[in-house]
């Protein structure tokens, strides 16, 4: 799914104050970035290409992620994998291991509990502190030893220090939850950015001449904390507006952050409409 230019909320996020990325609301992305894999690739890994049945859905947003959450305040050690990207939980990535540090990591995840942390870095930002674990459900091993896998997000994560850097980044962290919400209606509020996201994928086909069809359930019957997680997995066009919705312990505070997002690409959206009914030629 490629929806147009996302516009991001002009909240200030929680990135640190060095770090703090520049949300200008009247700025746009590229139209083809909005979906839910991105073409983007980095020394480290490449995404693999698959069919449409790995494409991240809200079925595969489980209203629960685990059976038993970890506490918050438990302390524990979790091999890191940076990557310009952002991991949400219950989102699926596909990911190819080629570099030797993390084929080495690899070897060692798939003897042991298959998971790892997924932390967002890119050359402005530099390397986050909070980040999701990824956990391995598919692999393939070919025989130049690289790896193919496909990962499932699970919870949210922050780094409390740093164990050691070599062969590959291991910190220790604590996990991270949302904190209880005193927004009463919170079902309300997820039903209102379903409605956003419903609008904006209309008018998205409409300008690019496809069929006006009805839009499927997207929420399908998820709670408001994993449907948050959902929509904010949406947004990968926008890697740190993804960061901050990441980086919140609020349910409310991340759906009102994605619903004024929506608005915003929505009123875009219907004036770009507005624009191609009265000029068709110039669309």
């Amino acid at each position: 799914m490629a929806l147009p230019q996302l516009i991001p909320c002009p909240t200030s996020s929680s990135f640190p104050q060095s770090h703090q990325p520049s949300l200008n609301p009247n700025s746009t992305l590229n139209p083809k970035s909005f979906r839910f894999f991105s073409n983007s690739s980095s020394t480290l890994f490449h995404r693999r290409r698959r069919p449409n049945f790995l494409r991240c859905s809200a079925s595969s947003f489980p209203e629960k992620h685990h059976t038993n959450p970890p506490k918050s305040d438990d302390v524990v050690e979790l091999p890191l994998f940076p990557l310009p990207l952002v991991l949400f939980p219950g989102a699926i990535l596909p990911l190819q291991i080629f570099e030797f540090r993390y084929r080495i990591m690899m070897h060692t995840l798939l003897q042991t509990d298959l998971r790892f942390g997924v932390i967002y870095s890119d050359a402005v930002s530099g390397t986050t502190e909070v980040g999701c674990v990824g956990e391995i459900v598919k692999h393939e091993r070919l025989v130049d030893d690289r790896f193919f896998l496909i990962c499932k997000g699970q919870e949210r994560f922050r780094i409390t220090g740093i164990v050691r850097t070599k062969p590959y980044l291991v910190a220790e962290v604590t996990w991270l939850e949302d904190r209880p919400s005193g927004e009463e209606h919170l079902d309300a509020l997820a039903n209102d950015v379903e409605g956003y996201m419903k609008d904006v994928i209309r008018l998205s086909n409409r300008l690019n001449g496809k069929p006006e069809k009805e839009v499927v359930d997207l929420r399908r019957n998820l709670f408001p904390t994993p449907f948050s997680f959902f929509v904010g997995s949406t947004f990968e066009g926008a890697p740190r507006e993804q960061q901050a919705l990441l980086e919140l312990e609020d349910t409310a505070a991340r759906l009102k952050r994605e619903k004024e997002t929506l608005r915003n690409t929505l009123n875009y959206l219907t004036a770009a409409s507005a624009v191609k009914d009265v000029f068709p030629s110039s669309s």
